[in-house]
């Protein structure tokens, strides 16, 4: 450990503490708008008086969370099944065995400690002593990148308060590639340890649920033992009661939630004086397979992987289903309320399963102890690697507010609905798009630039009001009717965006010229000509909105034959050179 000097006021030989208990270091905002800094006493006694966490970045926040989920599980050694969970919610004091807890545990939670800090392994030391720059465990530093942060070039020094919240945040969120190795790691070759993949949450699509307070935001992610989709074990603890961690790993798997939300990523440690942290020293700790981790994890939705199930020769393989930063949750909004059960798996699986947390509020639901007219917030969090998962290169950060009936189990008409419906805006933005490649072929211009820039205008109309029309679906009692009125809104409102395109498209997309399809088919293409196919393809997207049918199955719209304005019927339409594409669908 480096030398420190004392601090004012210190004894002759007093070590450097801070004590995370009761220190101040977790950023919050409260009910009335006021940010704080507090320590976990302060922070669990005032819980029904703060807002949420707030972390220098959301996939801090993220991994404070959890943190504090582990806390509270491990506090009260449950909830055991969901009447316990039910008398938390009623009780404003449920928190009160957490102030006893933080106390027997206290030493495990001191940043500072000689032989046990936080999160931490003592002694952590490479074959050179070498001490590394903050950057290393700071994410809002871009690699290569110093101009797009306030903290250009370096971090030269953290605040104990700082440094504690980063230290959550690397366990978690940590790049790969090729790191330092540590003396007495056995995975070290040439003083290297190769590539072994992110901290645990940088593979998730982080999903969790928001309530109006933090209280009612711990309770809502706290999952009872008693869930049948997850499985938990009498041996599951957390990192600060489980030995410290030497400087390799032993290859265990996780125990369950608790051990799964501190899970030791990396090995870390600190170097510091009187005034702060100056310095880190940053290996490989425990990797985990994230590979049918589907019972143990529960804050993210889980994809099947054809793939690796070729690969491995078994099925069902489930990976977790990342954010894509170029969607919104609300265009991924099947990936958060798909029940598993009308996949059509069958015995083979699912293709897709919703995040743990949200099938436990689905049971809340289902069982009565949440009104199925309540609304709950959808937090996603994630991030994007690039370059072999070597640099952060984006931070995705979205709420989505959800009646909770979508999750009700017994009641999918709801749910199939508001997944149908980010259905109908997609298609209608893709017409929207097509039209935009039309105007450019009626002009010989290029195609892709047009197209994509309409795709973000169709999708930027459509957000706001699909957010409204969704809260709304709380009180509505059709849900297929409420569909129906999502559909005329999309369509006046991409019709008048199209109508714009066509106006803009100028004098020599009116003249028009001879194209030729991907059929080999040869049409005088104009700007007329592109907005009947495109109103015809509307038409198809969307249905007729006057019509009783349209849409009311619950999957892709019912095509309208005489929905569209004279010329080519929608079954006659040419397909374009280069169909709307759209990224895999993420939440």
């Amino acid at each position: 450990m480096t030398r420190t000097t004392e601090p004012p006021g210190a004894g002759v030989g007093e070590a450097l503490s801070f004590d995370l208990t009761s220190r101040p270091w977790i950023g919050v905002l409260r009910c009335d708008g006021s940010q704080d800094e507090l320590s976990l006493r302060r922070l669990f006694a005032q819980a029904d008086e703060l807002r949420h966490v707030v972390g220098d970045l959301a996939t801090q926040e993220f991994a404070l969370l959890r943190l504090l989920l582990a806390v509270v599980h491990d506090a009260l050694d449950g909830p055991g099944d969901i009447e316990e969970w039910a008398e938390l919610w009623e009780d404003p004091d449920c928190f009160a065995p957490v102030q006893a807890y933080l106390e027997e545990h206290r030493d495990r939670f001191d940043l500072l400690h000689p032989v046990t800090p936080f999160l931490q392994t003592a002694g952590l030391r490479t074959a050179k002593d070498e001490v590394f720059s903050l950057n290393r465990i700071v994410a809002d530093v871009p690699a290569g990148e110093p101009f797009f942060s306030a903290r250009m070039p370096d971090v030269e020094r953290l605040s104990f308060a700082e440094a504690a919240r980063w230290v959550v945040h690397v366990h978690a969120y940590d790049t790969s590639g090729i790191k330092t190795g540590m003396t007495g790691d056995d995975r070290v070759k040439g003083g290297k340890v190769y590539p072994l993949g992110t901290g645990w949450a940088g593979g998730l699509g982080g999903v969790f649920a928001e309530g109006e307070t933090l209280r009612e935001t711990l309770l809502l992610n706290l999952v009872a033992a008693d869930t049948e989709e997850l499985g938990f074990s009498p041996g599951d603890r957390p990192a600060w009661r489980r030995e410290p961690c030497g400087p390799g790993s032993d290859g265990r798997s996780a125990t369950g939630l608790r051990d799964l939300y501190t899970w030791q990523s990396r090995r870390v440690r600190l170097h510091y004086d009187a005034d702060g942290v100056h310095g880190v020293v940053l290996g490989y700790g425990d990797p985990l397979v994230s590979r049918n981790m589907h019972r143990c994890e529960p804050m993210t939705p889980w994809r099947r992987s054809p793939a690796q199930e070729k690969k491995l020769g078994q099925s069902p393989v489930y990976l977790p289903l990342e954010h894509d930063p170029a969607r919104s949750a609300w265009r991924g909004i099947a990936a958060l309320v798909a029940d598993r059960l009308e996949d059509g798996g069958g015995a083979e699986g699912a293709s897709r399963l919703r995040p743990r947390v949200l099938e436990w509020i689905a049971r809340l639901v289902t069982e009565g102890h949440l009104s199925r007219r309540s609304l709950v917030r959808a937090r996603v969090v994630g991030v994007r690697y690039g370059t072999q998962q070597s640099v952060i290169d984006e931070v995705v950060d979205d709420r989505l507010v959800m009646p909770v009936v979508l999750l009700h189990r017994q009641d999918p008409a709801y749910a199939r609905q508001a997944v149908a419906a980010a259905e109908d805006a997609d298609r209608a933005v893709r017409a929207l798009g097509d039209l935009a490649a039309d105007l450019a072929r009626a002009t010989g211009s290029e195609e892709e630039g047009p197209m994509s820039a309409a795709h973000a205008e169709g999708f930027d109309a459509l957000e706001h009001p699909y957010r409204g029309w969704l809260s709304a679906m709380a009180d509505a009692p059709d849900p297929f009717g409420h569909r129906h009125t999502w559909q005329r809104q999309v369509r006046q409102t991409v019709g008048r965006l199209g109508d714009r395109l066509v106006a803009a498209a100028g004098d020599a997309a009116w003249e028009g010229r001879i194209h030729t399809d991907k059929k080999g088919r040869t049409h005088w293409l104009n700007a007329g000509l592109a907005d009947a196919w495109f109103r015809g393809r509307l038409a198809r997207a969307l249905g007729d909105p006057g019509s009783p049918d349209s849409g009311g199955s619950g999957g892709g719209a019912v095509a309208s034959t005489d929905g569209g304005p004279p010329g080519p019927g929608p079954t006659d339409l040419p397909e374009t050179d280069h169909a709307a594409t759209d990224p895999k669908a993420h939440v």
